[in-house]
């Protein structure tokens, strides 16, 4: 499975962006998919999570300013955000989750930078 992402760049406080996650290969196979973030010196966290099925899952720090979506036809998940922060500034990366017979595990895509800033 490849991911790759699209979106970000730099966005004022107080507005909005949208990044969006193209996978390709054996995307019969994806289960959830996800966005996370990082800055430096710190972990990898949660943004959203959304499963095939449309169940989905945010982190607090987002919960109201973020709306994980998933097109299953296109293989893609989108992740739209408003009354951005400066804190949501990070780079974001998209999960899959992966599940077959021979393999499970997760796959990552390489990240896109947002910076929130004036």
């Amino acid at each position: 499975v490849h991911l790759v992402e699209s979106g970000g760049g730099l966005a004022q406080p107080g507005g909005s962006l949208g990044l969006s996650c193209a996978a390709s290969g054996d995307t019969v196979n994806i289960i959830d998919m996800g966005w996370y973030r990082q800055v430096p010196g710190k972990q990898r966290e949660l943004v959203a999570t959304i499963s095939r099925g449309g169940n989905t899952d945010y982190a607090d720090s987002v919960k109201g300013r973020a709306t994980i979506s998933r097109d299953n036809s296109e293989n893609t998940v989108y992740l739209q955000m408003a009354s951005l922060k400066p804190e949501d500034t990070g780079v974001y990366y998209c999960k899959a989750e992966y599940g077959s017979t021979w393999y499970s595990g997760d796959f990552w895509g390489q990240g896109t930078q947002v910076t929130v800033s004036s």
